[in-house]
């Protein structure tokens, strides 16, 4: 009996271990749980399973009870305790149980083996912890096996195996039905995708075959459409077309009128140029006869050949205004010719009078010399030699006085004199701001003199962009308007004599540039003349101020040589001669004419040049007419030594290509004449020391007559200066 209860024992230790409490739960397909999970944890012992062993080891050895381990690291303890019973009994019997017992402990351990590798393959695909439990029941360390000597212990551990297969089997067959549930479904799901894929494609093709066919409508709507337009277009074309010819044919007879009209105009210009050009020299024939030169035996009075002289220089330059204008290549209209015979017609009757006072000088002189006759013969052959060297001394000296003035025009010193009266008025009109009193005022003076010489001393020949912005700040000077000038803002609004004074302070600075820039760099002259031309011609009152200012310091700008007044000191006549006088003496001659030349060339440059941005609908207050006039009434002048060559040579060098475009013919009259008639004068009035400058000239016109060309001066503007 107590062995008897002890099997019950050992069995209520089985029962009571994690091996034998086998759990089902039927919501294990449900949420994919393993069926054997419950199966596949670790098998141990229970706290009871402890004592039995005891009480078996203390048992004989047939009747005992032996607990291995079916892994590799229990084995070599099990061998240990078989030999050691082996050896204490030395019984044939229990060693061939022991046999027994270790057969059935490997049996076990190859079926748990079994039982686990089938239990990995069917739950690869479980989670992590699944994974891991079937990692431990599969470890052969971690699958004790209990081998009983006892039969009934040996068929509960088979049922208990075989009942472990049946559930494998059944989990198999599950899992297989499962995966060929999925399979089907996988099936049935790709199926229907493929079926799903060729009606989008259908559907697809479809929409593609509808736009094709709705672009090939549209298209042919708008071929139909641009047909009608272009038979429309074709049709206002023809239209079009029909009108132009008509047009076209209109503007050629309205051409052909025109160019009958040209021509007809161009034939009564030309007979008018020819009558122009007989009428300037008939003109300039019976002005010859009222010069001084041929009127020496006339004996009339020098007031009377002045003023003929004076009157018949008058019409000639009313003929030569006329044909200037033909000059630039225009036919003198019915107007002009009207003036031109009216002044042919009046230089007539000038030569009439003047013969008619010549014959009343000569009958009031014939009867002096009939009265005087008896009285010079009673004289005349103690005076005869002496009478004849002062004859042949005074004839020398006639010849080379002959036709000529020491002082110019009237209408020449009227002007000149008029240009200075009105430089001194605008000076006093500012006198209180060049005077001023109070620091504000002496401080708006300072900044308004720099806002207007400043920019005039910038003036080069860098850039043309550079020029237009000095030009732009000296006219919105003038123009009242506020310029930056030393970082401050000036205008001159600022005081009632602003503009006076920034005018009067501008030109003084323009010739002052001429007098020292110039004189230095002959090719300054042209930067500086077009910008004073600029504002000549939109702010005229600084033009004429920069002639009085011209004039001042260069009187041989006019052209006048001032006679010395009685009671007038030398150095005060030298100062009106132009000359600088301070305390330690009167300048040099080199200095004296090295500014002359700097001045007249800035002259000669502003009356050829425009501003090329400016308005050129009117012409230039001060143009080229004046260059001629200057150089005409010079030529009527007598030279001075030096001077004369000089000027002539610098205001040509400069001028001289300009005034040959414009008079042509003319220009080249008045050259021989300068040549062969004035220069012989300039040659007698100069002395062996101051030939430099009459050489100079006398080559330059050598050449300028015999190439008949005069070369455009070095430093002129040329358009791609103003692009730059």
């Amino acid at each position: 009996m107590p062995a008897e209860s002890r099997r019950w024992e050992t069995l209520e230790a089985l029962k009571n271990s994690p091996k034998g409490n086998i759990t089902f739960n039927p919501y294990w397909l449900e949420r994919g749980e393993d069926i054997l999970a419950g199966c596949k944890e670790a098998i141990s012992l229970s706290s009871h399973s402890g004592v039995i062993l005891q009480r078996l080891g203390s048992l004989p050895p047939q009747r005992s009870c032996l607990l291995g381990s079916s892994s590799g690291d229990s084995s070599p303890g099990l061998s240990e305790q078989i030999p050691a019973s082996i050896s204490s009994t030395g019984s044939i019997p229990d060693i061939t149980a022991k046999h027994t017992t270790l057969s059935v402990t490997t049996s076990l351990k190859s079926e748990h083996e079994q039982v686990n590798a089938l239990q990995a393959g069917s739950h690869e695909a479980k989670d992590e912890d699944t994974e891991a439990d079937v990692g431990e029941v599969s470890s052969p360390a971690s699958l004790p096996a209990i081998s009983l000597l006892s039969p009934k212990a040996m068929e509960t551990a088979g049922r208990i195996i075989k009942f472990e297969e049946e559930q494998r089997e059944k989990a198999k067959v599950a899992l297989k039905l499962r995966q060929e549930v999925q399979e089907k479904l996988m099936a049935a799901v790709a199926s229907s995708g493929s079926e799903q894929l060729k009606r989008f494609e259908e559907f697809m093709e479809l929409k593609q075959r509808q736009e094709y066919q709705s672009m090939r409508d549209m298209m042919d709507r708008e071929t139909k459409e641009s047909i009608g337009r272009q038979e429309k277009l074709k049709e206002e074309q023809r239209h079009r077309m029909k009108i132009l010819n008509l047009r076209l044919r209109e503007a050629e007879q309205q051409r052909m009128r025109e160019a009958e009209l040209e021509r007809q105009r161009q034939a009564e210009g030309r007979e008018r140029l020819r009558n122009l050009n007989t009428i300037q020299e008939e003109i300039l024939q019976l002005n010859q006869l009222l010069e001084p030169s041929t009127q020496t035996k006339t004996n009339l009075p020098p007031a009377s050949l002045s003023s003929f002289s004076t009157r018949g220089n008058q019409l000639c330059s009313q003929v030569s205004e006329v044909v200037r204008k033909t000059a630039e290549g225009e036919f003198p209209s019915v107007e002009d010719m009207t003036v031109a015979e009216r002044a042919l017609h009046e230089m007539r009757a000038l030569i009439r009078l003047m013969q008619e006072e010549v014959a009343k000088v000569q009958e009031r002189k014939k009867k002096e010399q009939e009265d005087e006759e008896e009285r010079r013969k009673q004289v005349e052959q103690q005076a005869q030699q002496e009478a004849q060297k002062k004859a042949a001394q005074s004839a020398k000296e006639k010849a080379q006085r002959k036709g000529l003035q020491n002082s110019a025009e009237d209408s020449t010193l009227k002007w000149y004199k008029e240009l200075q009266a009105s430089a001194a008025q605008c000076a006093q009109s500012f006198e209180q701001l060049n005077s001023p009193k109070d620091n504000q005022t002496k401080k708006l003076k300072l900044e308004l003199q720099k806002a207007a010489t400043i920019p005039v001393s910038q003036i080069s020949s860098n850039s043309g962009s550079q020029l237009r912005e000095i030009f732009d700040k000296i006219d919105k000077l003038l123009s009242g308007r506020a310029v930056v000038s030393g970082g401050k803002s000036v205008s001159t609004s600022q005081h009632p004599q602003g503009l006076d004074f920034v005018s009067y302070k501008l030109a003084e600075k323009f010739v002052k540039q001429g007098e020292e820039e110039v004189a230095s760099h002959h090719e300054a002259a042209f930067p500086i003349a077009v910008v004073a031309s600029g504002v000549w011609e939109l702010h005229p009152r600084v033009g004429d101020l920069i002639l009085a200012h011209l004039h001042k310091k260069c009187p041989y700008a006019v052209p006048n040589y001032p006679p010395m007044k009685d009671g007038t000191p030398v150095e005060e006549y030298q100062r009106i001669l132009g000359y600088r006088v301070d305390d330690s003496g009167v300048e040099g001659q080199d200095s004296f004419l090295k500014r002359m030349s700097g001045m007249i060339r800035l002259y000669a440059a502003v009356i050829q040049l425009r501003w090329p941005y400016g308005s050129k609908q009117g012409s230039f207050p001060h143009g080229l007419n004046h260059g001629w006039r200057w150089l005409a009434q010079m030529l009527n002048m007598e030279p001075l030594a030096d001077i004369t060559a000089t000027l002539l040579f610098d205001f040509l060098e400069v001028c001289g290509n300009a005034l040959m475009k414009q008079y042509q013919g003319q220009f080249w009259k008045l050259i021989l004449l300068l040549k062969e008639e004035y220069f012989p004068r300039i040659e007698a009035v100069t002395s062996s020391g101051q030939m430099g400058s009459v050489i100079r000239l006398k080559q330059f016109l050598e050449t300028s007559l015999q190439s008949r060309q005069i070369s455009p001066p070095k430093g002129q503007l040329s358009s791609n200066f103003w692009r730059s």
